[in-house]
């Protein structure tokens, strides 16, 4: 598949990237410094300036038939939004997105847990809500991790709807690997189009 990571330099980003080329995939990966893109270069390999806050330089990365993976993250507001309304204004086939658990559709299911998340992400709260929102409107799936990790994909990996979404806890963990997973098998093989998902552990 024609895949392009979006945040290809960040930890979540590279795992994505690594992954897909492990499976055998084209990949186009967007950074705003690709040479911060710490993989060995490959013929499968396309690295990419991009910057959310300039869509053309988004939409010259994307391809109408590419697969989007992002793993954008930021400590400031606005960001996610801008991202999510670039990539989709782009028009690549599908859009699969990384979000956080307890926040927007997920945050009635995740209980009281979550609501400590209000608290620590302050105004990049509503931010991120309407950032996976555009993304849903336009079709996507949006991944809703927990407390992310470093760490090895977790072999009893598992990938659930809002419907199996166990509590909100805090000390739970997921590792990049493993969300990164989950993200590639949705890429491969669509089972929540349109609708938040959650990659869990185990």
């Amino acid at each position: 598949m024609n895949l392009t990571v979006l945040a290809a330099s960040g930890r979540t980003g590279i795992a994505l990237t690594r992954q897909a080329l492990r499976r055998g995939h084209t990949v186009t990966a967007i950074a705003r410094d690709p040479q911060r893109i710490a993989l060995p270069d490959s013929p499968h390999l396309r690295k990419v300036v991009g910057d959310v806050h300039d869509a053309a330089s988004i939409a010259s990365a994307v391809d109408e038939d590419a697969v989007v993976l992002s793993a954008l993250g930021t400590d400031r507001a606005g960001v996610l939004l801008t991202g999510a309304r670039a990539v989709v204004a782009a028009g690549p086939r599908r859009v699969i997105w990384l979000g956080a658990y307890g926040t927007g559709k997920s945050a009635e299911v995740a209980g009281e847990g979550a609501g400590v998340l209000a608290t620590v992400l302050g105004d990049r709260l509503a931010d991120k809500v309407e950032a996976d929102n555009t993304v849903l409107a336009a079709g996507g799936t949006v991944f809703h991790a927990g407390m992310l990790a470093d760490g090895p994909e977790s072999p009893r990996r598992r990938t659930v709807g809002l419907e199996a979404a166990p509590p909100f806890d805090l000390g739970a963990r997921v590792s990049r690997e493993t969300v990164a997973a989950a993200m590639l098998d949705e890429a491969e093989a669509p089972g929540f189009p349109g609708v938040v998902a959650l990659p869990l552990a185990e």
